[in-house]
């Protein structure tokens, strides 16, 4: 039996020695050492010998198996290290290193660049800047906000609403919502006067076209104080127009109807893509002007649910505007069709630097 063990041990070193493999050094294993190994048989059938046997053939089973084991171990180390230096020769493409030619770390997205311009002017005019929920109740979206029972923005075919949910502060419906002046009261609310800010943010409407996205992204002003006038919005969406569009621009306001401002204006700007002389532009269709947002002086009736926190509406006056972050780059950049903002097309993206 010990002579047995013994072939079996010169048997497997000179099949160690001879893998040339990991894989083969595997196979060698599992045929001198694996369950169905003869080695490791014997040593589970040393109980069935005679016991003046079972002490001499189990510990030569017993060494002859360590060795094998260790055989093996060492034989692996350097078939491994062989293998990894010839795939480190023969892998001429270091992944680890920067790409060649380096590509380049990026931008930002044009919302979000437009978006950051807007913010840095109105920042620059002493307003802050907040921002607020994006699912809002019924309350704080349409009704302090002066919208009657039946304007069209609360049928569900213009408006997101959250199915079967009720505001627990409120008790009134909860949507998705439309534009970020819900955060006119809220900051009412929190902060009495005087108050400037301007609240950026995604809106949700029920529009999708070349000029409308069923997701959008708008920028809300409030300024209270008081002897506010028309005036004083004129005068700061001028330099805003001049700010974003270029120096020699000029606003005008159209008579216009928004359930929140009393009274209510459109605003556009002069065309910076021609001369404004009726000549053909693909930008202002030859009007020499761009509408860019809604405003207006705001309504009493919308102090009124902010009463209590100082918002008289016989001791202040304030102006609000909205204005689409997607539209006033599209303006800006000359982009035709507000939907290429959402395709990730990079080609587009990268035009905007």
């Amino acid at each position: 039996m010990i002579d047995r063990i013994e072939h079996i041990a010169e048997q497997a070193r000179t099949a160690v020695e001879q893998a040339s493999t990991t894989a083969a050094l595997e196979q060698v294993r599992v045929q001198y050492l694996g369950r169905k190994a003869e080695l490791p048989n014997l040593l589970r059938g040393v109980a069935e010998l005679p016991p003046e046997q079972r002490g001499a053939v189990g510990k030569a089973a017993n060494v002859a198996r360590r060795d094998l084991e260790a055989a093996i171990a060492a034989r692996g180390e350097a078939l491994q290290a062989a293998e990894l230096e010839t795939r480190l020769v023969g892998d001429r493409v270091d992944v680890t290193l920067p790409g060649d030619p380096p590509q380049p770390v990026g931008r930002l997205h044009v919302l979000t660049q437009t978006r950051r311009e807007i913010e840095d002017v109105f920042v620059g005019l002493g307003f802050s800047v907040l921002e607020g929920p994006e699912v809002e109740s019924v309350f704080y979206n349409f009704d302090a906000l002066n919208h009657t029972p039946t304007h069209p923005a609360r049928a569900r075919t213009d408006t997101f609403y959250i199915e079967g949910a009720r505001h627990a502060d409120t008790d009134t419906e909860v949507v998705l919502r439309t534009h970020t002046s819900p955060m006119q009261i809220r900051a009412m609310q929190e902060t009495p006067p005087p108050l400037y800010v301007i609240i950026p943010g995604r809106v949700y409407r029920r529009d999708s076209d070349a000029t409308h996205t069923p997701q959008f992204h708008q920028v809300e002003g409030l300024a209270v104080d008081t002897d506010i006038t028309l005036a004083d919005l004129k005068g700061t969406l001028l330099d805003f127009s001049r700010a974003i569009f270029g120096p020699d621009r000029e606003v005008r306001l159209r008579p216009h109807f928004f359930p929140f401002t009393e009274p209510s204006v459109e605003v556009d700007v002069s065309c910076f893509n021609c001369a404004r002389d009726g000549s053909p532009c693909q930008v202002c269709k030859g009007t020499g002007w761009l509408e860019i947002l809604g405003a207006g002086m705001v309504d009493p009736n919308v102090f009124g649910y902010v009463r209590e926190h100082g918002y008289d509406p016989d001791e202040v006056q304030g102006f609000a505007f909205g204005m689409g972050i997607e539209r006033i780059a599209a303006l800006k950049y000359g982009i035709p069709d507000i939907r290429t903002l959402y395709t990730n097309d990079v080609r587009v993206l990268e035009q905007f630097g």
